[in-house]
């Protein structure tokens, strides 16, 4: 008997993403803070504020990319 496909199985990455950049604003919103406080140059928040986006965002992928595998790993040996 085939199991029926449901569409949570299939949503497992817009979960993710929403999660991921939901985890993501705020570190990138307190380091842009941060960084305006201690400087007055316009181009060194927003060079600061990028750079940070950039390393949460592949921080925060990784991390969901280990997270979802195990669990399809998991799901696969029981």
């Amino acid at each position: 008997m085939k199991a029926e496909d449901h569409y949570i199985t299939k949503s497992n990455w817009l979960r993710a993403a929403v999660l991921g950049a939901n985890d993501g604003i705020l570190p990138g919103a307190s380091l842009a803070i941060g960084i305006a406080a201690a400087s007055t140059s316009k181009e060194a928040m927003v060079l600061g504020a990028l750079a940070g986006l950039a390393a949460s965002s592949f921080s925060m992928a990784a991390g969901e990319y280990v997270s979802l595998n195990s669990q399809s790993n998991l799901e696969v040996l029981i």
